[in-house]
């Protein structure tokens, strides 16, 4: 199992949000992860980065605790968490190729640059400064530059915010071509396409303390070759 969850409680100043969560994610799958406003899915979603310190319980991903520290862990993952880290300078072009290249030498069956700019349809800004392009401009650019960097294990909050139908399109066949390569992902999204998308389980942190712990449900995809 690559990403495990035991008894995980998350929360602030020691208030938790939620407790008692178990949770698998293996290559392949693609975890949607729903919740009312204030339920704890950005914080979750920052638990497995490696980037918080749960409450009580553990993180793991290949048997080793989510670190953001750690060079291994975060070698392995992706995230796009809070949007994208912008370069004043570099145009949308140039962002692609400048992840690529401090991630150097990249699988040769990954996404590349070409890639990701016609799923996103980045070309019609590719020589554009972050500054000057639209909020939906730059949610494409980031997705990008997320699925630029090799990666097993992909967080995604919200990736479909500023997008339109198209866009919220592209990003749902590119998580599913994603876990068709081997790697794990886990979803957070208010978008019911990307919620229903086949095959993925779905995990709701709207549970009240008297029902118990938020389990995942759905059935498991078949497992994959890992991603790189």
């Amino acid at each position: 199992m690559l990403l495990q969850c035991r008894d995980l409680s998350v929360g602030y100043r020691g208030q938790p949000l939620f407790g008692a969560l178990r949770m698998d994610v293996d290559s392949g799958e693609v975890l949607v992860t729903t919740g009312r406003n204030g339920s704890g899915k950005s914080t979750f979603l920052r638990c497995l980065a490696g980037q918080q310190q749960p409450l009580e319980g553990t993180v793991t991903l290949d048997g080793h605790p989510a670190d953001d520290r750690e060079p291994r862990f975060r070698r392995s993952v992706a995230a796009l968490l809070d949007g994208g880290a912008w370069y004043p300078n570099l145009t949308a072009a140039e962002h692609l190729s400048f992840v690529q290249l401090v991630n150097a030498p990249m699988p040769g069956d990954w996404f590349t640059t070409a890639d990701l700019a016609e799923a996103l349809a980045l070309d019609g800004f590719a020589d554009t400064v972050p500054g000057q392009l639209s909020s939906g401009q730059r949610q494409r650019l980031a997705v990008a530059m997320v699925l630029a960097r090799p990666s097993r294990l992909l967080l995604l909050d919200e990736p479909e915010r500023h997008l339109d139908e198209a866009g919220r399109d592209s990003v749902d066949r590119l998580v599913t071509e994603y876990a068709g390569r081997g790697g794990a992902v886990v979803l957070v999204t208010h978008d019911a396409t990307l919620a229903a998308g086949l095959g993925r389980r779905t995990l709701s942190l709207d549970r009240d303390a008297a029902e118990g712990p938020a389990v995942a449900s759905g059935k498991r995809a078949r497992r994959r070759s890992r991603a790189r």
